[in-house]
């Protein structure tokens, strides 16, 4: 049985991430401001991992583990850790915008590695939102 969120439309997934990872990079700041930001990610990320197995203890989704999944998954924590340090050592040091802005950029790279490894295609529609998306963001960290 599939759960309702599960079955729940792609614009309804970025909405509540979007609002999700806005209040986790205000509060953030907060924690880094009275604890080191390493610390600070690594509680964040222990709450993260909580709230994941809960919605899998609720969501009855089916889980298939293969031994390649699981090695993309660990490869792409890996990057995740990464960015997650240098956000958070960002934001203790600077200003909590302009430190997101910049790192909102995250997604020209994955438009990138989408064109090179899956054979995504942009048209130009697509090419000129992720122009004036990085514009935007170049403004707003300015």
């Amino acid at each position: 049985m599939k759960s309702t969120l599960v079955t729940s439309s792609p614009i309804v997934f970025a909405l509540i991430a979007m609002i999700s990872w806005g209040m986790w990079t205000a509060i953030a700041k907060l924690a880094t401001e009275t604890v080191n930001p390493t610390v600070a990610m690594i509680l964040s990320y222990v709450a993260s991992i909580l709230v994941a197995i809960g919605y899998l203890s609720i969501a009855h989704d089916d889980v298939a583990i293969t031994g390649e999944g699981v090695g993309w998954a660990l490869v792409s924590g890996i990057f995740a850790g990464i960015g997650a340090i240098a956000f958070y050592s960002g934001i203790a040091q600077g200003r909590v915008g302009t430190v997101t802005t910049i790192s909102a950029l995250y997604f020209v790279v994955a438009v990138v590695v989408g064109i090179l490894l899956f054979e995504n295609s942009l048209g130009i529609r697509e090419v000129t939102g992720v122009a004036f998306a990085v514009v935007s963001v170049v403004l707003l960290a300015g």
